[in-house]
């Protein structure tokens, strides 16, 4: 009887859902974050991703210049 109450535990959490369940909804989600930015680069070559980014480009520049600056 002890078996079956493990298999039981090992099979949901705490609160009750289902692991196994989780697992397979979780498969046929889509892609991650990860996954959609890589998707993303990959299939854009990096151009026109500015729509994705809150990057201030030109703060990005000024920073790198400044930094060029105190290396020279």
């Amino acid at each position: 009887m002890k078996r079956k109450e493990e298999s039981n535990t090992e099979k949901y959490t705490s609160a009750g859902t289902d692991i196994e369940e989780v697992k397979r909804l979780n498969e046929n989600s889509g892609m991650s974050y990860n996954e959609a930015k890589e998707w993303l680069a990959k299939s854009t070559g990096g151009y026109n991703t500015s729509v994705y980014s809150d990057t201030d480009i030109e703060e990005v520049r000024r920073n790198n210049q400044g930094i060029q600056n105190e290396n020279e």
